[in-house]
C-alpha cells in the first residue's frame, strides 16, 4: 500500500540518500499540498472574510470549507466547533488561559501527567501563577505508561480540568483515553486532550473520546507550519471571555461598548493563517486516502523491526515499553551522548531528533538529561531502518576507537 508513496514528496527526490526520522518533530509534505499552498499565494490569494469581490469571497468559501474538512476529519459535531490557530501550543495557551480565567481559583487542581510536552505545562503554569490554582502531576510506571491507580486516587473533587497527551511525544506511549473519560466524569471534570503526535497516525473519533477540546498542529499531519486546531466543545464555545481582541471577533465596536461574535469567530482575531489552513485542507485530502488503521500498523511494524535490531546490541538502552505505543523510539547508547549520536548519525545521512524533545519533566522522571530519538512516518521503509541500524554500528564503532 505504501511502497511508492515517497514519489508524493519532492523533498525525498530532492534528497535520495536523506534517511528521514524526524517524523515527531515535524513532518515532510506532499507535492499536493506545496502545490496548494503555492497556488493559494500565486492564484487566489485576498484577504477573506466581508470581501464582495470574486476572488475574496471565492477563499473565504474554499477556507471555511477546511474548517468542515476538520469536523469530518475528527468526527466533530459540526465544524463551528472548529477554530483555527497559529500552532498547538497556541491553541493549549487560549484553553488554559480563557478557562483559567472564568473557572478556577485558588483552592482548584489542574490535573496534568509527567507525558507532557511543554506545550502542555508552561500554559498552565502561567495561568495558575495569576489564578492561584494547584498543579497536580499524574505519574508514569516503569514501563512509561501513565499510572491509572495514580490518576484514580488524585481526582477528586478539587479537580477543576484535566489536560493530557493523547501520545507521548518522546516514548510514543498512547494514553488510554476511555479511562481518562470515565475519571473526567466521576465530577464532571472538563478535559483537553493534546493530539499533536497523534493525529497522523491513527483515527481521531471526538465523540468517542468524549473530550471538551482537542489539539492538534498541521505541520505534524504532513501539512503547513503556522497553522494549529481546537476543537471546543458547544457548551464553552460562548461561555469564555476572548482570548484575544481585534478584526473578525467582533459583533459591534463601538467606545462605549464592544460586542463579540459567537462560536469559533469569537476565537480567531486578526488576520487568519488563510495559505496554510489551505494546505491544511490539502493534507487531509492527502492522508484520507489511506486507512489510518493500517498507517498506524505499517508504522508500528518499521518500529517494532528497528526495536528488534537495536536489542541485538547490549549497549542500547530503549527507552519507553508501554505494549500501547506509536512508532516513536527514544534510546540512549552507553557512555556516548544523544547530542553526539545525533551528529555522528547525520554524517551517515540519518536524520534524527536528539535533546530533551520539550518535555524536562519526563526526561528527570526517567533520571535522562536526554536521548535520542528515532520517529516515523508513512513515507519510511525498512530500508530506512538497516540504514539507521547500519549507522548505530558505526557511531558505536567510532566511539570505541576513540577510547
Amino acid at each position: 500500500m505504501f511502497e511508492n508513496i515517497r514519489n508524493n514528496f519532492p523533498f525525498f527526490k530532492n534528497n535520495p540518500k536523506l534517511v528521514f526520522l524526524d517524523t515527531a518533530a515535524s513532518a515532510q509534505k506532499p507535492q499536493s499540498v506545496i502545490e496548494s499552498v503555492t497556488n493559494c499565494y500565486s492564484s487566489e490569494y485576498a484577504n477573506i472574510n466581508r470581501g464582495v469581490y470574486k476572488i475574496s469571497s471565492s477563499l473565504t468559501e474554499k477556507y471555511e470549507n477546511v474548517r468542515l474538512k476538520t469536523s469530518k476529519y475528527i468526527n466533530a459535531e459540526n465544524e463551528d466547533n472548529v477554530i483555527f490557530t497559529k500552532s498547538a501550543t497556541e491553541a493549549i495557551n487560549l484553553v488554559a488561559s480563557c478557562f483559567s480565567e472564568k473557572y478556577l481559583d485558588s483552592g482548584d487542581e489542574v490535573l496534568l501527567s509527567y507525558l507532557e510536552h511543554h506545550a502542555n505545562i508552561v500554559p498552565w503554569q502561567l495561568a495558575a501563577k495569576k489564578r492561584g490554582f494547584k498543579i497536580i502531576t499524574i505519574n508514569i510506571n516503569n514501563e512509561g505508561q501513565l499510572d491509572y491507580d495514580d490518576l484514580i486516587t488524585k481526582v477528586n473533587k478539587k479537580t477543576k480540568f484535566i489536560s493530557i497527551t493523547h501520545m507521548s511525544n518522546v516514548l510514543g506511549t498512547i494514553v488510554d483515553m476511555q479511562i481518562i473519560r470515565d475519571q473526567a466524569k466521576r465530577y464532571n471534570i472538563p478535559f483537553l486532550i493534546d493530539g499533536c503526535q497523534y493525529i497522523a497516525h491513527a483515527p481521531v473519533d471526538i465523540k468517542s473520546l468524549g473530550c471538551d477540546f482537542y489539539v492538534f498542529s498541521g505541520h505534524k499531519l504532513y501539512g503547513p507550519s503556522g497553522v494549529g486546531v481546537l476543537y471546543m466543545k458547544n457548551q464553552w464555545l460562548d461561555n469564555f471571555d476572548p482570548y484575544q481582541g481585534g478584526g473578525d471577533m467582533i459583533e459591534n465596536v463601538d467606545f462605549k461598548k464592544t460586542t463579540f461574535a459567537s462560536g469559533h469567530q469569537k476565537y480567531e482575531a486578526g488576520t487568519p493563517p488563510i495559505a496554510q489552513v489551505i494546505g491544511l485542507g490539502a493534507s487531509y485530502d492527502f492522508i484520507s486516502q489511506f486507512d489510518l488503521k493500517e498507517i498506524f500498523k505499517y508504522e508500528k511494524e518499521l518500529y517494532e523491526y528497528a526495536v528488534d535490531k537495536l536489542q541485538s546490541f547490549n549497549d542500547v538502552h530503549i527507552i519507553g515499553h508501554s505494549k500501547n505505543k506509536g512508532a516513536i523510539l527514544s534510546f540512549t547508547i552507553d557512555n556516548i551522548h544523544p547530542n553526539d549520536i545525533g551528529l555522528i548519525l547525520d554524517q551517515h545521512n540519518i536524520a534524527v531528533r536528539t535533546g530533551h524533545h520539550c518535555a524536562q519533566p519526563l526526561l528527570k522522571k526517567l533520571n535522562l538529561n536526554a536521548t535520542a530519538r528515532a520517529s516515523f512516518g508513512i513515507y519510511n521503509n525498512k530500508s530506512d531502518v538497516d540504514g539507521f541500524i547500519e549507522a548505530v554500528k558505526e557511531t558505536k564503532k567510532f566511539f570505541n576507537n576513540q577510547n
